[in-house]
């Protein structure tokens, strides 16, 4: 059994927040599982190229929608998105608050990936 706590867990800083990395490859799960913070008030242009990403949304309020505007959906407390095709996405927060998500990906993270949000391109890993 393992048993860890969102302070134990490697902290991320992926680029518009921060990761806590609560279950990663090197657990072996088959997963990982992540409390991820959005900074309110950021927009991060977001590719999970090698990954499938689920998240819950628990506190906070904002959005997610396809870079070419066909779809633009609310993210508040109690709200799921899966990316389940590796889309390509916008992830907003909304001003105010921080967004917080607890995420899982599959296959695992390693536990080191960051975003790089100064390309012009969706950044991705």
């Amino acid at each position: 059994m393992l048993i860890r706590t969102k302070e134990e867990a490697p902290v991320v800083e992926w680029g518009n927040g921060l990761s806590h990395r609560l279950l990663l490859r090197a657990d072996r799960m088959g997963f990982s599982f992540c409390h991820t913070v959005v900074r309110a008030g950021t927009k991060s242009r977001l590719e999970y190229r090698r990954h499938l990403e689920a998240c819950y949304c628990i506190t906070g309020q904002g959005w997610i929608s396809l870079p070419d505007g066909s779809a633009t959906h609310e993210l508040r407390p109690g709200v799921l998105y899966a990316l389940d095709r590796h889309d390509a996405h916008f992830l907003i927060a909304a001003p105010g608050a921080d967004l917080e998500l607890i995420s899982v990906f599959n296959p695992p993270l390693r536990g080191d990936e960051r975003h790089n949000l100064d390309q012009d391109e969706f950044s991705h890993y």
